[in-house]
């Protein structure tokens, strides 16, 4: 049997062996895939015009506000909110502290 027979176990065959390890397999599988995560600190809109204006060192004003919890999103879709605040072990940069997890609006972290 190739190492490609054992991945992948013909029709009929028992996969008794395979019956313990396969969910631990699958899982492991799904816990390595790659998500992609965004923290949404604020937008804005302008015309043209003065996006053809901005220049080095241009503030470009959000519709968020200091304080206001922060949006986390994973693959497009809203997970949680949380607060900005500086990473302890580099002050150069920055994460977020989860306040409240998506469809558990009452539940603090």
């Amino acid at each position: 049997m190739s190492e490609s027979d054992e991945s992948f176990p013909e029709a009929g065959d028992s996969g008794e062996s395979l019956a313990v390890s396969q969910p631990n397999r699958n899982l492991d599988t799904i816990l390595r895939i790659p998500v992609s995560v965004q923290v949404i600190l604020g937008s804005a809109m302008m015309p043209v015009s003065n996006l053809l204006k901005l220049g080095r060192g241009a503030v470009i004003p959000l519709d968020h506000r200091v304080g206001e919890p922060v949006d986390t999103i994973v693959n497009g879709r809203v997970i949680a909110r949380g607060e900005i605040v500086v990473v302890e072990d580099d002050n150069a940069r920055l994460g977020v502290s989860l306040t409240e997890i998506a469809g558990l609006a009452s539940t603090a972290v």
